[in-house]
């Protein structure tokens, strides 16, 4: 049923649900989880008026890679196929080009991600990719700690 699974993270605790359910998922169908860090070039572009945002992209980037390097390292743990891509863009377009571009089956998402007013209820890149995605999108909440 699935044999490409796409996780797209910001390393967040709200996406460890996904994680989860997507590691899970990529057992039970043997299939390859294939984990997506966008940087996010509307958060960089905000700031570049203040001062050079090179420095500030290098923090971005070198934060994804050691997400996706944790997230590699647990899939490997648990014998599961893993990729692993690090993207700029705006989060919702890249994760729908790339749904798109390596034939995804499924993608796994949480419903909050970085803090902001603007992912109150479900995380806005989250919402855009339910809506606009032509295959199914499994959405995890962020549980609270008992």
């Amino acid at each position: 049923m699935y044999d490409n699974i796409l996780l797209p993270t910001d390393g967040s605790e709200g996406t460890e649900g996904a994680v989860a359910h997507a590691f899970d998922l990529a057992k039970t169908y043997d299939a390859t989880v294939h984990t997506l860090y966008v940087i996010d070039l509307k958060e960089v572009n905000a700031i570049e008026h203040t001062f050079d945002t090179t420095e500030y992209t290098a923090e971005f980037r070198s934060e994804g890679e050691s997400v996706l390097e944790e997230l590699e390292a647990r899939a490997e743990d648990a014998g599961i196929e893993i990729t692993t891509v690090l993207e700029e863009g705006v989060p919702h377009e890249v994760i729908l080009e790339y749904s798109d571009d390596e034939e995804m089956d499924l993608i796994v998402m949480g419903t909050h991600g970085r803090t902001g007013l603007d992912r109150y209820l479900v995380g806005s890149v989250t919402e855009k990719v339910v809506r606009l995605s032509d295959v199914p999108v499994l959405t995890t909440r962020l549980t609270s700690p008992e």
